[in-house]
Formats: C-alpha cells, sequence, structure tokens
C-alpha cells in the first residue's frame, strides 16, 4: 500500500500521469489482492491511472483539468472504499470530506471545460 500512496503522491505532486502504469500498480501490489478492500483499492488506482494517460494537448490549462478530474475521481473511488470497508470512524469522516470537496472540484473542472 506504501507504494501505491507514494506513485499517488509522485503523480499529484509532478503532474505525470504516465510515471506509473495500471499494470505497475497491479505489481506494486503484489500481482494480486487479498481483501475485498484491497482489491477494491488496487482497481480504483488502475482505473485512475488508465485515466490520467491523456495526451497532451499542448494547452497546459486544458491538459491539468484533463489529467486532474480522472485524478479526483481515483481518490472518491478510494474514499468510497473506505466509507464501505473501513471502520475508523475519523478516517470514515476523512473519507466523506474527500468524497465532497473532489465532487464539487471536479464539477467546477467540467464547467471550465465547457467554457473553454
Amino acid at each position: 500500500m506504501k507504494t501505491i500512496l507514494k506513485a499517488a503522491l509522485i503523480v499529484t505532486v509532478l503532474g505525470v500521469p504516465t510515471m506509473a502504469s495500471a499494470e505497475d500498480m497491479k505489481m506494486d501490489m503484489g500481482g494480486k489482492a487479498g481483501t475485498p478492500a484491497d482489491k477494491a483499492f488496487t482497481a480504483s488506482m488502475q482505473t485512475m491511472m488508465k485515466n490520467m494517460d491523456v495526451k497532451p494537448t499542448g494547452k497546459t490549462d486544458k491538459d491539468f483539468v484533463l489529467m486532474m478530474m480522472p485524478h479526483h475521481q481515483g481518490a472518491i473511488d478510494m474514499a468510497k472504499v473506505e466509507l464501505q470497508y473501513g471502520k475508523d470512524p475519523m478516517l470514515r469522516t476523512l473519507a466523506t470530506d474527500i468524497v465532497k470537496a473532489q465532487e464539487k472540484e471536479i464539477a467546477e473542472m467540467k464547467a471550465w471545460l465547457a467554457k473553454n
């Protein structure tokens, strides 16, 4: 799990969606997932990485939005795994807040895309 979190942080900080592929994520998890939560986290990361693999348009603002929307959706999907399987009240509250904030930001980015 540490490897996935590191990869997600690197992608977030550097904005380089092609750093790690969905297959890399699977390999970092040992090629398998144990619990239902493990499987759900792996699936969410693979989907996010696949969807962040956007061909650059040469327009920084547009590329940022096109890559950040799936990144945010990945955060939502991971937070929903926590809500489904997690037990810690503080983390469940954090996951709820993440879903709300990321959905709002995705809506803002979609509105920006529609205007631009």
